[in-house]
């Protein structure tokens, strides 16, 4: 039974006025398929309130996608003419008259005006509402749902309405199709990065050589790259993509790592300096951006240090170095490790990069949506006492994120407004990255079914977001084989690392959200006339997965957009020298070395290279092109890695010499 004192209740004023004349709703968004993994309970009791939140839909949206092209495709003169973050808010702002139609129908219905509170953005509306008051708003019914490996309590509703005349101005409701938690009970959660691991067998495995028998091809390199096939280090690295040493360190010109649930050990960069980057001196840490609480560093032993955020720093300085890396680590160490889905990601901060994203207090309620975001000041005991902090932290020119989930996790309304804000993001000339995933076409096991594939048979690819934003770089693995050096092509990462992780393998595929960018429509056109594809397909946005026949979305968002290396990749975790392996290392790689071409560019007077996707489409050539190897997943070989642009490894890895000559002959 929902318990009625989840939430500060204040006295809600007395319901007052004649009925309202009648109205006609439209449904707004509906639930195709129960969440495999809450299980739906009994009626929310009719006099529990409910934190509801309406978002409100933004202004010229539809012309964000050419405003970005405008100064980040190639060709357009105003390639590079960035946007500031006032004239950002200015263009995309809610209406006036958007915000007034919803609180004349709110009011007329009898929500008194001292319980609506308006975001400082305008992009929100809020109010406390008895359980009978919101399903009378809405015509919904609002449930319980349990989850099923834990007690986590959340609510929410299968369908909902809104009055057919304001529908153009709301982009979703909360508590709504989206599960909202009104009971938190901290249990450890299941990560959304899928970064693995496998540790040597012997003090011997780690020595290069003293395993694997040496490539005869291998002998005629200098011996700091004979062992790159299988095991990667920076030396490596900058080998095979032709990476110089970093010399100089443009003030401002930082690369920032996302990390959440995960916390790195100052002992463990230590090591990894010492052994594999020894150009990068000792006690070299990230300079701090911690977001609503959160804490820097833990030590070695700490379970909170799993190895994400080691190896995203270690990757980074490690080619990056004199050039200084920001940490924006996000939420306290009571919301941090213990969310119990995993689902909360990227909001927080983008409130901390963006103070109009954030919304207005509302009754003890704080953050944009509280379906997902941590509430603060968090009340729980040694939780973050201070607001949700907004706007305070302005953005570093290039981001990476290791994390991300599946599509389907989310409603597309609630992606979409995400993803517009990553749009933001490019026209300040920001670069965002993240890694695509590590289970081929499908997600990791449970998220869909038990195989990661979606459908009553568990046969339909299931794609990954925020890959699949067409406004972010997505980056997929590729790996070298045991028997290659780094002057050998690579191929797409595919490890058997067994467990849940026997086919890990890097992500990608078609978006069931988003429509594909004109920016890769002809690469992608291209490889469908060239890979002979046997699948049966859909060309559908929001399909029926309990009724299509198709595997993917022909139409949808593909990605990844490049890759980089993804596999054998030496790191240590609590001082143990690891082969680290996922996509979670190639996003890292990317980003620095975009951070790389900025560090050219600014010491040109040029500005950075912002969002580069349609500059690396119209320029493939600057990319190694990987052909071979497939991301396999839900019962298939998945998608093959052929010549030209394909949903493995994009458009391939970097070649630094070509892109540094292309990027630096950009305005």
């Amino acid at each position: 039974m929902l318990v009625r004192e989840f939430c500060v209740v204040l006295a809600i004023a007395a319901l007052t006025g004649a009925a309202p004349a009648t109205i006609k709703h439209v449904l707004h968004e509906k639930r195709d398929k129960q969440a495999y993994d809450w299980l739906k309970g009994n009626r929310v009791e009719s006099d529990a309130v409910l934190p509801v939140r309406i978002g409100l839909s933004q202004n010229n949206l539809e012309k964000g996608y050419d405003y970005l092209m405008e100064v980040s495709h190639p060709d357009s003169p105003r390639y590079g003419k960035y946007w500031s973050a006032d004239e950002v808010h200015d263009m995309f702002a809610p209406s006036e008259d958007a915000v007034e139609s919803i609180r004349q129908w709110l009011e007329s219905s009898g929500i008194h005006p001292s319980r609506i509170v308006h975001s400082d953005n305008k992009g929100w509306i809020a109010f406390d509402a008895y359980t009978h008051e919101a399903e009378r708003l809405f015509l919904a019914e609002f449930y319980e749902h349990e989850h099923a490996a834990t007690s986590s309590m959340k609510i929410g509703c299968d369908k909902y309405h809104v009055p057919e005349h304001i529908q153009g101005h709301i982009d979703y409701i909360t508590p709504g199709v989206k599960l909202t938690p009104v009971v938190k009970k901290h249990t450890k959660a299941k990560r959304a990065s899928q970064l693995a691991y496998v540790r040597p067998n012997s003090v011997a495995e780690a020595s290069v050589g003293s395993h694997h028998e040496l490539p005869a091809k291998a002998l005629s390199l200098s011996e700091d790259l004979q062992g790159c096939g299988y095991n990667m280090t920076p030396t490596c690295i900058k080998a095979m993509y032709d990476i110089p040493d970093a010399t100089t360190a443009v003030k401002g010109n930082a690369l920032g790592l996302y990390e959440q649930g995960d916390y790195f050990a100052k002992s463990d960069l230590d090591l990894f300096y010492k052994e594999y980057a020894p150009w990068v001196p000792q006690g070299t840490y990230p300079t701090p951006a911690l977001i609503d609480g959160a804490n820097y560093s833990v030590p070695a032993d700490s379970s909170l240090n799993s190895g994400e955020s080691d190896i995203d720093i270690d990757m980074a300085y490690a080619l990056l170095y004199p050039q200084s890396v920001t940490l924006y680590q996000v939420d306290d160490q009571i919301y941090e490790p213990e969310e119990v889905a995993t689902t909360n990601l990227f909001n927080t901060f983008l409130d901390a990069l963006d103070g109009s994203y954030c919304t207005y207090s509302a009754y003890g309620e704080k953050g944009d949506d509280p379906s997902i975001d941590p509430v603060y000041p968090d009340t729980a005991a040694g939780g973050y006492k201070g607001k949700l902090q907004c706007g305070v932290y302005k953005p570093t020119n290039v981001i990476s994120a290791s994390y991300g989930q599946a599509e389907a996790d989310l409603p597309a309304s609630y992606t979409k407004r995400q993803c517009n804000e990553f749009m933001k993001l490019g026209l300040q000339g920001v670069s965002i990255l993240f890694a695509s995933g590590d289970y081929g076409v499908a997600s990791f096991a449970g998220d869909g079914d038990e195989n990661g594939c979606l459908g009553p048979d568990a046969k339909i690819f299931n794609p990954q977001y925020p890959s699949n934003c067409p406004y972010v770089t997505s980056v997929g693995g590729t790996m070298l084989y045991d028997d290659q050096t780094v002057e050998d092509a690579e191929s797409v990462m595919h490890v058997n690392l067994g467990g849940t992780a026997t086919n890990f393998s890097t992500s990608g595929g078609f978006s069931n959200y988003f429509p594909q960018p004109d920016y890769q429509k002809s690469a992608v056109e291209k490889y469908f006339k060239t890979a002979e594809l046997t699948y049966p397909y859909y060309s559908e946005f929001e399909v029926d997965v309990n009724t299509t026949k198709g595997l993917y979305n022909r139409i949808g968002r593909a990605y990844p957009d490049v890759s980089a290396n993804g596999a054998n990749f030496r790191a240590y975790t609590d001082g143990v020298d690891y082969f680290y392996y996922g996509s979670s290392l190639a996003s890292p790689l990317f980003a620095s070395v975009l951070t790389l071409i900025n560090e050219e560019r600014l010491l040109k007077g040029k500005g950075t290279v912002g969002f580069v996707n349609p500059v690396l489409y119209a320029h493939a050539d600057v990319l190694n092109d990987i052909t071979n190897g497939t991301n396999a997943g839900c019962g298939t070989y998945g998608f093959a890695a052929i010549e030209g642009w394909d949903p493995a490894t994009g458009l391939g890895t970097p070649n630094f010499p070509k892109m540094k000559e292309l990027f630096l002959s950009l305005p």
